[in-house]
């Protein structure tokens, strides 16, 4: 037998790619997390909060150091109580009841006047963004009415309600509309047309329209809306207490200031804080279970 023979009868070397057989639970096409991804994404979770906790730490610190330092550094620290004397008096005010039935008093009134405006200010939003007519019979007068700040509305308030009760909620209502009523009608506008095209192509009837297309596309632009509209009611809510309410945090918070008490201020001051962070969590959570179809970029 010839060389070149020789070479073409040996047999040719081949490479074999082997795949791990892939797990009857893991679905095809499927991306699994592994136990090192669950570990980090935890580890970046903790870090994340340990940062918040830290800062928020720090800034009590930092108060605490300048102001039992009696700190003049062109800011008055010196008149301002310690973290020490405004725990004390928070100490107090929790062991009273008056403290509880202000909460509950404010609480009631943002309820209330918020609840009525993300009502009203949806509907409304929507309307304006889908009726030509609607759009040109109140726009004009809801842009007029818009730029007004909710507490110059106080003297109106006070003319047109028979109660202090009825005109601050009133003065919530107002303040809050406005924010959720423009993010509604933007969100409604920017809706991409061949959305509504396509179900009505399909036979989709007016309703149908609005309950499967519309109010679905313009849920992210409505709680951005609502969240706004919740931050600017506890600003005109506490405003309004100050200048006409008898019970609330507000009210009792500007009593305070009035009789030279500091520590009991501060402890309104955070009062508010608190209260304005958690409803304005709730409102962020139920945003985002209401858009839980939506994308959500993750976390790297």
């Amino acid at each position: 037998m010839t060389p070149t023979a020789r070479a073409a009868a040996a047999p040719t070397p081949t490479i074999e790619a082997t795949a791990a057989p892939a797990s009857p639970e893991t679905p095809v096409g499927t991306l699994s997390t592994t136990g090192s991804d669950v570990t980090t994404a935890d580890s970046s979770g903790w870090t994340s909060r340990l940062i918040r906790v830290g800062s928020v730490v720090a800034a009590i610190g930092l108060w605490q150091v300048l102001t039992a330092g009696d700190v003049r550094a062109g800011l008055r620290f010196d008149t301002l109580p310690t973290v020490t004397e405004i725990v004390a008096e928070f100490g107090e005010h929790l062991g009273s009841g008056q403290y509880y039935l202000d909460v509950a008093q404010s609480l009631i009134r943002i309820v209330t006047g918020f609840g009525l405006a993300a009502v009203v200010g949806v509907l409304a939003g929507i309307g304006l963004g889908r009726s030509r007519l609607l759009a040109d019979v109140f726009g004009p007068l809801a842009e007029l009415v818009r730029p007004i700040p909710a507490i110059a509305l106080v003297p109106v308030a006070i003319l047109l309600f028979p109660s202090d009760e009825s005109g601050i909620v009133f003065i919530t209502f107002t303040a809050s509309l406005f924010p959720v009523l423009v993010s509604t009608r933007h969100a409604t506008r920017a809706l991409p047309t061949i959305w509504e095209d396509a179900v009505r192509t399909l036979g989709a009837s007016r309703r149908e329209v609005l309950t499967r297309v519309v109010v679905p596309g313009i849920l992210p632009g409505v709680f951005s809306g609502l969240s706004v509209g919740m931050g600017v009611a506890w600003i005109c809510l506490i405003s309004a207490e100050m200048i006409s309410g008898r019970l609330g945090i507000g009210y009792r918070t500007w009593q305070s200031y009035t009789i030279v008490d500091y520590p009991a201020v501060f402890v309104g001051m955070i009062t508010i804080g608190v209260l304005g962070f958690l409803t304005s969590g709730i409102v962020e959570l139920a945003g985002r279970r209401a858009t839980r179809w939506l994308p959500r970029e993750v976390a790297s």
